[in-house]
């Protein structure tokens, strides 16, 4: 790559390849203009890890803790070192650009996506990913902040409209943007699928050019979410930058033609081509060459670094009668389905084939002098387990084989196109490609041997995007060929599973083969729903066992050992694009294990993992819970070393746990209705509302212990004289000693609150406005400081004026951490003022 001169660059370029540039060429990279030296861009998905270019059968890659446990750790220093490694992994991949951080606000904990994003609060999710980005873009790669803004379900995400107020709307949802960035300008913002006051957001000037632009004084990138573009001109005129993904929909000849009519004037476009060159002068000291090699990294320094952050995530929620850390030189009894899997990540585009990864068990078993048994508990899949680990191929190769055809099943002598061995019998088709195919329906045949290890009924399952049969020894077992029913997986492009049993014999071999057609073949209707590619497979099994005999063996085992620890929870099947969660349950017969077993043993150590919150209906029979969220590569590891302590726990929530899902303030308008959600509870979302109402949560925003002690006192604050214009925000410096009590070396996290005085409109009770975290050696002490900016700690939004106002009065300050009493000061405002911008 060579530095362009902009200017002259678009004085050369024809309307032709103006337009190109302008649109997404395939799912990952953008135009190239060959003559005039410039290349096409890589991007990669990056929510919690850079996948590379390959959806399907891709090389493998770091994959991080989800962001909801990264929003726990509160932790900046880390966040920042989570993203230069982040960067570190987009440079192996040849990828210019991270599809991430997602910042859009945790409004309810049935998002499907909500595992992506850090926290229910704007001040927290945008300081972290404002130093998550400079991390990135330390690494000269482009961070992409997303998805800009009010995307907070799933369903109907393409065409609801949110209706929302300008006051929520600057001070929940676009606050995290804004905070972000403050700490680092990215170099790239995607837009949002649904609309916002009845228009697209890829549409919506005033959110793209007035607000990100010329208030926020912005100038990098704005590209669409995958096909998140709904018009030509309307999306050109707004400042939408870069349709994604190609080939075009909306651009090519139709905005040429645009422009040639002078419906688009051709100085806007050269507005967002400039941006395009613009962008590619700023990645440009990458070097990274066209078309280039994805490599893994997956260096000791990285899974050190995963380890950590992972550990740093779990939040310990109780922990009466000190029952943790477990004593290493005792059994241990490993109860619950999440125990033996990793569930390392959430479903959909932040999902990645890592590494490696760690479970639960494995962790326990590393850590543990003494025996680890198992038992199962129940299971908690929400579709059957994969069958493709448990498969062999012709020569003993684990796996199956993936054969390709251009002709169905039914025609004789039919001629292999392409052939792969594969491990993981799920598939999603959208970036797959082979010269030999000569459409978008083409047909794939899937072979592998099975050997059970245990007689019985086993049931299998078949969920496609297409059509697909699984035949054993030849008989067909499940048809998911016609009369489709639509489901969830694969961004909801995808049927239900269906299933079929057959009855087999330990020891003996059987042949398994999916038959597969791609998408076309599908006799779904797909209006409403985004197919991406050509489609997409799944197919899986298990043993058919009762669930009241799985509780009963680990009740009778768990009243019986030293230590246990259940390991339950959501997996990747539970949390995923595309499909908001129906209930904040657990799966089915989980709750019931868990309360069975605390009966048995009531010092039974309880372990979540989610990305959001979900009922606890047996908490109040807990002395001892982690949550453990989506770990990443070193899940297993990572809550193993608190359990063990040699990690003390430090996180904090950064969602708030409601008793029942109807406690939520978004509980009556979740869903699109007619195409549109209310924003209802306003700007008393999590915290603010549970505040507002006097309704104590489960468990509190900002809620976590410690296995050792702290204290705060001398708190005071140090502010500067009010200026006239604001301009430098006049910083509030909260200054207050910070004691370890305890016996343990440990981590507390302070956090500063504004108490508002009675202003002109009703505010929250309280707002965090500040935090940072401080490592303490048992019986050490540190002055800490915490710096807020008075104009943001004591602003809303005025809409009437359409600025921020900053009242005159006195506002009180609240300093919390992990237990011990509350700090309070109080600063004033002595006039009343008004401000817009960053």
């Amino acid at each position: 790559m060579t530095r362009l001169d902009v200017e002259k660059t678009i004085e050369e370029l024809t309307l032709g390849e103006k337009v190109a540039l302008t649109a997404g060429v395939d799912f990952w990279h953008t135009a190239a203009v060959d003559r005039l030296n410039i290349p096409a861009l890589r991007m990669s998905d990056g929510p919690n890890g850079v996948r590379g270019t390959r959806f399907f059968n891709g090389i493998p890659a770091a994959c991080f803790p989800c962001a909801t446990a990264l929003g726990a750790t509160w932790n900046t220093d880390l966040l920042h070192e989570v993203g230069q490694l982040m960067g570190e992994e987009s440079i192996a991949k040849g990828s210019h650009i991270i599809l991430g951080p997602t910042i859009n606000i945790q409004r309810s904990p049935l998002g499907g996506r909500g595992f992506e994003s850090f926290a229910e609060d704007g001040v927290l999710s945008g300081t972290l990913a404002g130093h998550f980005c400079k991390g990135v873009q330390e690494k000269g790669v482009a961070a992409t902040l997303k998805h800009f803004v009010c995307n907070d379900q799933e369903h109907e995400r393409m065409a609801v409209s949110s209706i929302v107020t300008m006051r929520a709307l600057r001070e929940i949802y676009l606050l995290p943007f804004q905070l972000a960035m403050r700490i680092c300008p990215t170099a790239c913002v995607m837009t949002a699928y649904n609309k916002v006051n009845d228009t697209h957001v890829s549409e919506n000037k005033e959110i793209l050019t007035d607000i990100l632009r010329k208030e926020w004084k912005w100038d990098g990138l704005v590209m669409s979410d995958w096909f998140g573009t709904y018009s030509t001109s309307d999306a050109i005129a707004a400042g939408l930058d870069l349709e994604m993904p190609g080939k075009t929909r909306w651009r090519g000849s139709a905005l040429a033609h645009a422009v040639s009519s002078n419906k688009v004037p051709e100085f806007v476009l050269d507005d967002r081509v400039r941006n395009i060159l613009n962008l590619i002068n700023w990645v440009e000291p990458l070097g990274i060459p066209g078309n280039a090699l994805e490599k893994a990294l997956n260096r000791p320094q990285d899974q050190a670094l995963l380890r950590r952050a992972a550990a740093e995530s779990v939040v310990l929620m109780k922990n009466e009668d000190s029952l943790l850390p477990l004593n290493r030189e005792k059994s241990t009894l490993v109860i619950g389905p999440n125990a033996k899997i990793a569930a390392y990540c959430g479903g959909g585009s932040a999902s990645l084939d890592p590494y490696y990864t760690v479970s639960p068990f494995e962790g326990v078993t590393a850590k543990s002098k003494g025996d680890v048994h198992f038992s199962q508990g129940v299971y908690s899949h929400k579709e059957l387990p994969l069958l493709g680990p448990l498969l062999k191929t012709e020569d003993g190769q684990t796996g199956f084989r993936f054969r390709v055809y251009n002709e169905p099943p039914s025609e004789a002598n039919r001629t292999l196109v392409d052939e792969l061995h594969l491990i993981r019998s799920s598939g999603f088709l959208m970036d797959y490609v082979n010269p030999k195919i000569k459409s978008l329906t083409f047909y794939v045949d899937m072979e592998g041997y099975f050997t059970p290890e245990e007689s019985g009924v086993y049931d299998f399952g078949v969920t496609v995007v297409g059509t697909g049969r699984l035949l054993i020894d030849g008989e067909v077992v499940v048809d998911n060929t016609k009369n489709q029913r639509q489901g969830s997986t694969f961004f909801g492009s995808a049927t239900v599973e269906e299933r079929g049993s057959k009855h087999l014999e330990a020891g003996k071999t059987y042949k398994v083969i999916l038959e597969f057609g791609s998408a076309p073949t599908s006799d779904l209707d797909t209006r409403g729903i985004v197919i991406f590619g050509p489609g997409g497979f799944r197919f899986g099994a298990n043993r058919q066992v009762s669930q009241e005999d799985l509780i009963a063996s680990a009740v009778t085992h768990a009243s019986q050992a030293d230590q246990v620890v259940i390991f339950a929870g959501l997996t990747s099947e539970w949390e995923t694009e595309g499909y908001d969660r129906e209930h904040m349950d657990l799966p089915p017969g989980s709750n019931e294990m868990i309360s069975r077993v605390l009966d048995a043993n009531p010092n039974t150590i309880v372990v979540i993992q989610s990305g959001t919150p979900v009922t606890m209906p047996w908490a109040h029979k807990t002395k001892a819970l982690l949550h453990a969220w989506f770990g990443g590569n070193e899940c297993g590891n990572g809550i193993a070393d608190v359990l063990y302590g040699d990690v003390n726990p430090s996180a904090k929530l950064p969602v708030s746990f409601p008793v029942r899902l109807q406690d939520n303030p978004s509980y009556l308008n979740f869903r699109s209705e007619r195409g549109r959600v209310l924003y209802g509870e306003d700007i008393y979302v999590g915290y603010r509302y549970y505040d507002k109402i006097n309704l104590p949560p489960l468990f509190p925003f900002g809620h976590g212990l410690s296995y050792t002690t702290f204290s705060r006192s001398s708190l005071s604050l140090t502010t500067t004289p009010e200026s006239l214009t604001l301009s430098d925000g006049e910083p509030i410096t909260a200054s207050l000693t910070v004691k370890n009590t305890g016996s343990l070396p440990g981590a507390e996290i302070v956090q500063l609150w504004i108490v508002p005085p009675r202003t002109s409109v009703n505010r929250p009770l309280r707002e965090l406005k500040g935090f940072t975290k401080v490592f303490l050696a048992p019986g050490e002490e540190k002055q800490v400081e915490v710096v807020v900016e008075k104009k943001l700690a004591t602003s809303w939004w005025d809409e009437q004026r359409a600025k921020w106002a900053s009242e005159k009065g006195v506002y009180e300050v609240l300093v919390t951490g992990t237990g011990g009493e509350e700090l309070r000061s109080s600063f004033e405002v002595e006039k009343t003022r008004f401000w817009v911008g960053l």
